[in-house]
């Protein structure tokens, strides 16, 4: 495991979807159920991330756990980050709330993102990232999705129009 003294968990919080539908047989392996990680970018790629995600979740009967790094610089305390958690949390708890599956919501407070993601997600994880669809660059989210397949993990991309 990772020094985890660069990552603090600044906050926790599980969304139930706001419209009751049937539950889907739950896909367990190992008395587990299927995870869905979806990992805060924008809030417009995050949004179309967490549309992708629901729709395999609702299929699958997972769930679904947005990781939302928040990098703080280095002249800064680690738990003192530029942008106010109280902040961060409203909006996040406004997108989560709006979908139709059980949505955890954890923002993380770190030092590098990439660092985080290593030590947060679980081997072989699936991952949604949202990304705006462009042939001509590797965006970051696309350096991101590469970076993640190669350490292992499943990766989704949610395109924009």
């Amino acid at each position: 495991m990772r020094d985890q003294s660069q990552i603090v968990p600044a906050f926790e919080k599980q969304f139930e979807p706001a419209i009751s539908r049937p539950a889907a047989q739950p896909a367990e392996f190992g008395g587990h159920r299927l995870e869905i990680s979806v990992v805060f970018t924008s809030p417009e790629f995050t949004l179309t991330a967490l549309r992708r995600a629901a729709t395999l979740a609702g299929n699958l009967g997972a769930y679904i756990t947005l990781i939302v790094p928040q990098v703080v610089p280095f002249p800064l305390p680690l738990t003192s980050p530029p942008v106010l958690l109280d902040f961060q949390e409203a909006r996040l708890r406004e997108i989560a709330s709006n979908t139709p599956v059980e949505t955890l919501v954890r923002i993380y407070l770190c030092r590098s993102r990439w660092e985080l993601l290593q030590t947060v997600l679980e081997p072989h994880s699936l991952v949604v990232l949202g990304a705006r669809m462009q042939w001509s660059w590797l965006t970051h989210e696309r350096r991101l999705a590469r970076k993640l397949r190669r350490v292992g993990h499943e990766v989704v991309m949610a395109e924009m129009g």
